[in-house]
């Protein structure tokens, strides 16, 4: 790394902390208390040495005076022990003052690491589904957890020793100033040419810190991923191939790790070596003075501590470099995340009257990645209640149409019109709560079987949520289990069977009442008997509603309105089942091989 990347690289870091600062400031009552409290703590450590030379002075003072003889020599009690009294003074207030100061940074750095997480969890509504498909959930969720979690570690424990540190130099080097203005400027060279070496030495450690932050992003988005699909690593035999790769990562991260560590750890001898060196000078030539009588053999005590209490700051500085650049790596990594794009939430006009759930897809053109265009001038017109089948192969598109439907991505060109408007111009959130949608990947969340209904309308009573797990043929089941509609379900909603899963997602989509239902294969991993079952409900659930029904088991679309048959992003064929199986043509083909060896 030349000079120039070392500015770079620590222009970066303070731009960092910079960005971090505002949810820090907003509790500066807090802030600035614990630093006047780190001030006296500063204050009465500098004392120390100086008030323990003047009990040195005075005691060998008194007994040079006995040994020679003056009349009436002696120990001067009272001065001594006045003196002793300010020293443990003096400690009590360093000590108050110390406990006072972590106290008022602890609270204002945890409040500030709730706004920080508030605004993360506020940031993540706002991005478009497409940063999520970018990215590993483990990388994530990394952000959210280890990231803020070493931001706060760094200003809770940093901040108030970088400002102890610089206080503690300024005032040493005031008193040393004081005492021998000689001897001081000696200090005054040590000083920079440690900031120098610890500023090098960082700047050259800077891009380990951020690689290694990186890798361990990666390492727990690679756990996350591995766990997830635990039981398909076991059944396909895939162990070593598993842990090869996570050795790989770890490898990797231990590699990056030891760079980054090993640098920063170069600080504190260095530094040392630096100081050691001040301190041999000193005692050398401070000896030779108060043996000259030039200088008192107190002041010589407190100068040499006053040494060492210019290097600890130095090594204090040196200690905190690593925690300082791996926060500021997080910082870094946080900060990209509250700087993702946000969905468009500007809109030209509001759904003010219900919805009769007519939508119109107009010349749309939309690709994932310019160079490879998916859908291409695709035109389709749904009345009213009807029932729209999406067939074909996988990559045909009918996701994707979905997640154009869903504003989860943005048509490139043409436009979508739902009962004659335009969905870009209505707000997303308003727009997104006139659909329902039952998925074959169930999601349901850690509590009783009654708020996970009841997340499909908040408003929903305990009457409406029995209702609605009736029409969906769910409710003898509930009650069948110990805690009936009270039963907790947990984390991995493992306690359930799949089908009973998804008779509990119709039944949550039956509580908000949409008037456009999106079915995204929902009885594709159930047995034929549950299949049945959800068939029912699901019919009941479409009854008067516009219906999407994206399905590989054609049987289970014959009584649809409408069949689209899609491949290549286009509609290839279109009808009812009858008319497409009369065709002849790709319907028939996928129908057949679903019935025929």
């Amino acid at each position: 790394m030349n000079n120039d990347e070392t500015v770079k690289s620590n222009q970066s870091m303070f731009e960092s902390f910079r960005r971090i600062w505002p949810y820090l400031k907003k509790y500066q009552g807090r802030l600035f208390t614990a630093l006047f409290l780190v001030f006296t703590q500063v204050i009465t450590n500098v004392l120390e040495p100086f008030v323990f030379g003047l009990i040195i002075t005075e005691v060998s003072s008194n007994v040079l005076d006995i040994i020679k003889g003056v009349p009436n020599a002696g120990l001067n009690y009272s001065y001594i022990y006045t003196v002793i009294i300010i020293y443990y003074v003096r400690g009590l207030i360093n000590q108050a003052s110390a406990f006072g100061s972590n106290y008022y940074m602890t609270e204002a750095v945890q409040k500030m690491t709730f706004d920080l997480r508030a605004d993360i969890t506020k940031k993540m509504n706002r991005i478009p589904v497409s940063y999520f498909d970018r990215h590993q959930f483990g990388n994530i969720l990394n952000r959210i957890t280890n990231d803020v979690d070493n931001i706060a570690n760094a200003f809770q424990v940093s901040l108030l020793q970088v400002f102890n540190a610089i206080l503690q130099l300024i005032f040493v080097v005031v008193m040393m100033l004081w005492i021998q203005w000689q001897f001081a400027l000696i200090v005054l060279v040590v000083i920079p040419l440690s900031s120098y070496i610890a500023k090098f030495i960082i700047g050259k450690s800077q891009t380990y810190f951020k690689e290694q932050a990186d890798v361990l992003g990666r390492m727990n988005g690679f756990v996350q991923e591995n766990l997830t699909g635990f039981n398909e690593i076991k059944l396909y035999g895939r162990e070593h191939h598993s842990t090869e790769e996570f050795r790989t990562i770890t490898a990797k991260l231990s590699h990056v790790g030891f760079k980054a560590s090993f640098m920063s750890g170069l600080i504190r001898p260095l530094i040392t070596f630096v100081a050691h060196s001040a301190y041999v000078v000193i005692a050398l030539f401070g000896g030779l003075l108060t043996l000259a009588g030039r200088m008192t053999i107190g002041n010589l005590q407190a100068f040499t501590q006053y040494v060492w209490q210019v290097n600890q700051p130095m090594q204090m500085l040196s200690q905190l470099s690593g925690l300082i650049q791996s926060s500021a790596a997080a910082i870094n990594r946080v900060c990209e995340l509250l700087d993702q794009e946000e969905e468009d939430q500007t809109y030209l006009q509001t759904i003010s009257e219900p919805i009769t759930g007519e939508v119109s897809f107009d010349q749309v053109s939309f690709s994932y990645q310019p160079e490879k265009p998916l859908i291409r001038k695709f035109n389709i017109d749904v009345n009213p209640g009807e029932t729209i089948a999406i067939v074909g192969p996988t990559g045909a598109g009918k996701t994707t149409m979905i997640n154009l439907l869903m504003r989860f991505y943005d048509v490139d060109q043409g436009k979508i019109t739902i009962d004659g408007m335009d969905i870009q111009s209505l707000p997303r959130q308003q727009y997104r709560s006139q659909f329902g949608m039952v998925l074959q990947d169930t999601w349901l969340f850690k509590g009783t079987i009654k708020e996970n209904l009841r997340f499909g309308n908040l408003d929903a009573t305990d009457e409406e949520i029995v209702e609605a797990a009736k029409v969906a043929n769910v409710d003898h089941f509930i009650r069948t289990l110990p805690g009936g509609y009270d039963m907790e379900i947990n984390q991995e909603s493992s306690n359930i069977s799949q089908g009973q899963k998804q008779l509990l997602t119709i039944a949550r989509a039956l509580l908000s009442d949409p008037k456009i239902l999106i079915l995204d294969e929902a009885t594709s991993s159930v047995d034929t008997r549950l299949e049945i079952l959800i068939q029912k409900a699901m019919d009941r659930l479409m009854e008067g509603r516009t219906s999407f029904v994206i399905a590989h088991r054609l049987s289970t679309i014959q009584d649809a309105d409408r069949i689209l048959v899609m491949n290549n992003g286009q509609i290839v064929e279109q009808g009812n089942h009858s008319e497409l199986l009369e065709k002849g043509g790709f319907y028939n083909e996928l129908y057949q091989s679903q019935f025929t060896d």
